[in-house]
This record gives C-alpha cells, sequence and structure tokens, in this order.
C-alpha cells in the first residue's frame, strides 16, 4: 500500500493553475453574449419524459462552440416545470444551436411533452 503524504502544519495546498470557467458567477460576459432563460411546463403524466428529453440536450449543446452556459433546473415548488437556462456568446450561436441534430429531434417532440413554454432572451447589465 502506498504511503500518503503529509502537508506540513500551516502548509498551504498548491493552487490549481487558473483556468477559464465559463459562465462562472460574477463573470463578465462577452459584448454580444444573450442568455436565454426558458420556463417549461409539462403536459400531465409526461413530467418524466419531458425532464429525460431535456437532459439529452444538455451535453450536446455545452459541447457546441458557442454555448457558454447549458444548465436544466426542476422547480422545487411545482412538480413539472423545469427552467434551462442557456448562454450563448451571440444571438447568432443561438440560431445555429436551433439546427443541430440534438435540437432538432428535441423540437420533433416537444409538442407532445409541453403544456406551456415562455422563453425570453436577456443582456447582462453587469
Amino acid at each position: 500500500m502506498a504511503k500518503r503524504k503529509t502537508r506540513k502544519a500551516g502548509a498551504r495546498r498548491p493552487k490549481r493553475s487558473a483556468r477559464k470557467t465559463r459562465g462562472a458567477a460574477g463573470a463578465k460576459l462577452p459584448k454580444d453574449a444573450v442568455t436565454l432563460m426558458v420556463i417549461l411546463r409539462a403536459r400531465e403524466g409526461q413530467e418524466t419524459l419531458l425532464e429525460a428529453e431535456l437532459r439529452a440536450l444538455v451535453s450536446p449543446s455545452r459541447r457546441e462552440e458557442g454555448c457558454l452556459t447549458y444548465n436544466l433546473h426542476r422547480s422545487i415548488d411545482t412538480p413539472g416545470v423545469l427552467l434551462l437556462h442557456e448562454v450563448w456568446a451571440s444571438r447568432e450561436a443561438h440560431a445555429e444551436h436551433t439546427h443541430t441534430p440534438h435540437f432538432l429531434r428535441w423540437n420533433a417532440r416537444k409538442d407532445a411533452l409541453l403544456a406551456s413554454r415562455d422563453g425570453t432572451f436577456w443582456k447582462q447589465v453587469v
């Protein structure tokens, strides 16, 4: 069994190299960046399937060139309500996102799953 290295009392752990984190809290976004907040309400009985479909969007969307943040949230107060919080480098980057295979798959299935959808674009002020 390998021995663990022990630190001297009072010694600090070395800092990790500074690395850019996309969408870090408090970070100033690029000038053309847009935030999209989408509230989605599932049709009755479709809550689990809606969440599964939205979860399937997360990884491929995060890998897209213009995606800065792509997070899915579930309401703790209202069952069947989900929130997509997306930050894109530009409105054009989001437009490109709507032509990807994973988005087109979602677009073809969404009507059967959704009771309502409300999406709004935002620009960062500070």
